[in-house]
């Protein structure tokens, strides 16, 4: 047990930024789906509220919990609600243009039947990892102790 709470202390913030990651996706799959499903939405407009919604839990879920920044004055919170869905929008662009880029430069894998999957799945992982670069190193910084 003590093993799982060093661990935990080590990883807490990768392991938070998994785990509400998946609970983003979630959302958005969630979202996506009551739309399309239940409103009979057309499937641009489910998704682009689906993406809405993800990132409004996303940065919630990422100040409060994987980053735990407190901070609710009105100049702070704008600044990282803005830089915020700036990143996520770059990083959106990303996962809409690189797959066809890697594709058109060889990596055109076919996985269970799906064109470009490999192509896909890493552009994933990278877009994960900037996502949670962008929000440690930028958005959600911390402050030193003598930069207060």
């Amino acid at each position: 047990m003590d093993k799982l709470k060093q661990l935990w202390g080590k990883y807490k913030e990768v392991l938070l930024y998994l785990i509400f990651g998946v609970a983003t996706t979630a959302v958005n799959f969630v979202i996506y789906s009551l739309l399309v499903k239940l409103l009979h939405c057309n499937m641009t407009l489910s998704n682009t509220v689906a993406w809405l919604g993800a990132v409004i839990f996303a940065f919630v879920t990422n100040k409060l919990f994987v980053f735990e920044s407190k901070r609710f004055d009105l100049a702070v919170l704008a600044k990282e609600i803005l830089s915020f869905f700036g990143a996520r929008i770059l990083s959106g662009v990303i996962e809409i243009v690189l797959p066809e880029q890697l594709v058109n430069l060889g990596l055109d894998a076919t996985i269970f039947g799906i064109d470009g999957l490999v192509a896909k799945a890493l552009v994933s992982v990278i877009v994960i990892v900037l996502n949670y670069v962008f929000s440690k190193l930028f958005i959600f910084k911390k402050k030193k102790e003598n930069d207060r």
